[in-house]
């Protein structure tokens, strides 16, 4: 069986590639493994010029959970179009378990329109959605009274099909299928709503919604933490860390990944290397390693250093002859110690921010209502210089709308919003991105921004957020949406703000791109208020927690760490 339907992808593996199986679908061919689940064997991909893989070998064991990890272009998506057969490899094999079902997940989302988020979920459950199918079907071919002469046959069938629906748990999937949608932030009117209303982030959520009911024997998740809130993220970890299948996926969020996975496979250089433990531990022993071939390089250069200064000292002397050729044949055998790769690491430091006055922003008697729908009624709230106030609440409490508010995007109903003295403010929000001019190109659109900056400095800038060598000509029409995030990033630090108001300032970023912005935003000294679903981001720069929820605004003093201590929950709407 396998099915194509958006961005799912799920499969029942059989057959053999090379030797294959008479029964193997014409889909792809693959060999018969036992042992690991899915081997990848000294496999080797070119795209074009460019190498993604050589003689890279990794294995999938039954329960592991993976992080697949890597630098921006290492190879990580190739690797999954490698497992699903959606791309064959130049050198080698991936090996396959005989029987497996596979899910995937990924970030293209197809067309969904035409039904309900609960029916378009509970269709990618595997062979139950199809048994119910032909259940539905039979049922209206039984009040059919053109088919009454094949009721005896019908009947037959309905209660073949209705006995392995209920063996299959068929019955109770529209409510799992409820269950999940709801952990995944749907509302009952967004589940029993057409799809087709739905937006792109929420139909992504759809689409792991679908892979999460189907519970397959290996799941593969390409960055499902993308576009979910806090409350989301939180259930699918915990949903994640209790499925008892085979898992690889990547994801950005690093304590999102660290509470999951049991083993890393890292892809750097086209080799892939195993580590096993938490994201934690993979960190500390690359770092380890990095050392130790670090300091093996530097000893063995420190040897052929000597050797190379004997030899050139006595190679003209005839008694030293023996020696010198003794020494020659001897360089010659060793094998060299390469240096430790080094990864590009992005580093951007602030130009001072110019003071403002103590009080930053201050809301005063504010209400805010969509229609019959209110946000905030007579809402008090002062940020001081130098806060950085992270923004908690759960769908709907009105996170974006207070920095609306504050930033002056949208008016109170009733109420003021005064800024303070000499506050000079800066807004990422994910609209921000689409005001991007699609036919410039990224230094262009720096240059256009800050006109008086020499190219050499602009270049600098580009390179700290991540644009280097020929990425500078690339127009913003085909930037990605982390490339698109990065560089409006960009424009708004190079000359800052002393009020930062920051909408989710780390969707689409990766790993290393994050930490650079949390060291940046660490040494800033400006003030802050923002809004994000990454802990760490959250943890490493809060100082004050403003928690939105239905009985009005609460303020707690510390940042998100503490935030967490004090009231027992990562977020708001989750049970202590």
């Amino acid at each position: 069986m396998h099915e194509r339907g958006g961005n799912i992808w799920c499969v029942a593996i059989y057959g053999v590639r090379g030797v294959r199986d008479k029964g193997a679908p014409a889909f792809r061919s693959l060999y018969v493994i036992w042992g690991p689940m899915i081997r990848l064997d000294t496999i080797s991909k070119h795209n074009g010029h460019r190498v993604i893989f050589i003689d890279a070998s990794a294995a999938l064991q039954k329960g592991e959970k993976v992080g697949l990890v890597g630098p921006n272009g290492a190879g990580k998506t190739t690797l999954f179009r490698l497992i699903t057969g959606q791309e064959e490899p130049d050198e080698g094999q991936v090996l396959i378990e005989r029987g497996l079902t596979v899910g995937f997940f990924n970030q293209d989302v197809g067309e969904m329109a035409g039904r309900s988020a609960v029916a378009e979920v509970m269709d990618g459950a595997g062979p139950v959605a199809a048994i119910g199918a032909e259940l539905s079907q039979l049922e209206s071919a039984m009040a059919d009274p053109d088919r009454f002469d094949e009721l005896d046959i019908i009947l037959e069938r309905f209660g073949e099909v209705q006995s392995r629906f209920e063996e299959l748990g068929g019955y109770a999937l529209e409510g799992r299928a409820r269950e999940v949608l709801h952990g995944l932030g749907f509302s009952q009117e967004m589940m029993d709503g057409d799809v087709g209303r739905l937006s792109g982030g929420w139909k992504m959520r759809v689409a792991l919604a679908r892979i999460l009911l189907m519970k397959p024997d290996v799941m593969l998740l390409d960055e499902p933490s993308n576009h979910l809130d806090l409350e989301s993220l939180i259930w699918l970890e915990q949903f994640l860390a209790g499925y008892d299948g085979a898992l690889l996926m990547t994801s950005h969020d690093r304590a999102f990944m660290n509470r999951i996975i049991n083993k890393v496979i890292e892809i750097d250089g086209g080799v892939l290397s195993s580590f096993s433990g938490d994201y934690e531990f993979y960190e500390q022993q690359r770092a380890l390693n990095e050392k130790q071939q670090q300091a093996q390089f530097e000893r063995q250069q420190a040897m052929l250093a000597k050797e190379v200064a004997f030899i050139e000292r006595f190679k003209a002397r005839a008694s030293h002859a023996a020696q010198v050729q003794s020494r020659v044949k001897k360089l010659d055998k060793i094998d060299r110690i390469e240096p430790p790769k080094r990864r590009q690491t992005l580093a951007f430091t602030f130009p001072p921010a110019p003071r403002s006055g103590d009080a930053v922003v201050n809301l005063r008697g504010v209400d805010k209502a969509y229609g019959s729908r209110v946000i905030y009624h007579d809402l008090d709230l002062l940020i001081r210089r130098q806060e950085r106030c992270c923004v908690l609440g759960i769908n709907g409490a009105g996170k974006s709308t207070l920095l609306k508010l504050v930033t002056g995007t949208i008016e109170p109903d009733a109420g003021t919003v005064t800024l303070g003295g000499s506050v000079k403010m800066g807004y990422f929000a994910q609209h921000a991105m689409d005001l991007l001019d699609g036919n410039l190109t990224i230094f262009e659109t720096l240059n256009n921004a800050f006109p008086l900056a020499s190219q050499g400095v602009l270049r600098s800038l580009a390179g700290s957020f991540g644009f280097s060598g020929d990425d500078i000509d690339k127009l913003c029409r085909v930037l990605s949406g982390g490339e698109k995030a990065r560089l409006v990033l960009a424009m708004m630090l190079f000359d800052p703000p002393n009020f930062l108001v920051l909408d989710e300032p780390t969707n689409h970023l990766d790993l290393a791109t994050k930490e650079m912005l949390i060291t940046a935003l660490a040494d800033y000294d400006g003030t802050m208020l923002f809004v994000s679903h990454d802990r760490h981001f959250l943890a490493a720069l809060s100082n004050r927690v403003l928690e939105l929820t239905p009985e009005g605004l609460h303020r707690y003093d510390g940042g998100y760490t503490e935030y967490v201590a004090r009231t027992g929950r990562e977020a708001p709407g989750l049970h202590e």
